[in-house]
């Protein structure tokens, strides 16, 4: 198993893809720690990784609390160490609004609460990373794309990424990489669950070289690469999974 002895963290692991995330992370052998708003749900998503045979535990954190963010990652470090952390939090966008229509309030929002979201999960881990001598960082960011009407998403995921370089930088030299990963979004169903019958390409897919999103399941495959000892050399960089939406 790719991540066997390993310990995670996933923020918004209540969500479509931090549960993936999750979920494949146990199956690879991680023993996986839930942080999200919603304990509920959070519950739901580590009964299925217990029932799986994994290792899951929950908390109920605020990722805008960085001293509550400090206390769970302290916590788990106690435990035995991070090895991973996986920020798939959402950002509260609004997305349809023209730039010249939109508030400057709502284009903000997403920006500050992304990276200060990330920011108060890469800070909380990384000293413990960074005094261990490894460990892996990695969030959903990216920024390339010229799509209009995302609002300050757009903003957002690009300010993600110069904050990935940033703390990979200052990181790396203690062991720890720090990388992002790039999705044209998915379609809705779980490779977990098993691809629909006959299923072809859904919609979104324009301008997909390959005509096909890629599940949240396979969102999460890439996700256990990224966080594996088989990318050890790889930080500083964006995963590009996008089906040649964008072309590096």
């Amino acid at each position: 198993m790719l991540l066997d002895a390993k310990t995670a963290i996933v923020y918004g692991a209540g969500g479509a893809i931090g549960s993936a995330v999750a979920r494949a992370y146990a199956r690879e052998g991680a023993e996986v720690y839930l942080a999200g708003r919603t304990r509920s749900t959070l519950e739901e998503v580590a009964q299925r990784i217990r029932h799986d045979g994994g290792a899951a535990h929950v908390a109920q954190v605020d990722v805008l609390d960085r001293a509550a963010v400090a206390r769970h990652a302290d916590g788990v470090a106690a435990g035995g160490g991070i090895d991973i952390c996986f920020n798939a939090t959402s950002n509260d966008d609004v997305q349809g609004t023209p730039l010249l229509a939109m508030p400057f309030e709502e284009f903000l929002r997403p920006v500050t609460k992304a990276v200060t979201a990330h920011f108060n999960v890469a800070v909380a881990v990384g000293r413990h990373m960074t005094r261990r001598g490894r460990g892996v960082i990695l969030v959903m960011a990216g920024g390339r794309e010229a799509i209009p009407r995302l609002g300050g998403s757009h903003v957002a995921w690009a300010a993600l990424a110069g904050l990935c370089r940033q703390l990979a930088a200052e990181f790396g030299p203690y062991g720890v990489r720090v990388s992002w990963l790039l999705s044209p979004g998915s379609p809705g169903y779980d490779d977990h669950d098993g691809r629909p019958d006959g299923a072809g390409p859904a919609p979104g897919t324009v301008g997909l070289l390959t005509g096909q999103l890629p599940s949240y399941g396979e969102v999460a495959n890439v996700a256990v690469f990224a966080a594996s000892d088989w990318a050890r050399t790889i930080t500083a960089s964006e995963i590009n999974f996008t089906g040649g939406a964008v072309v590096d």
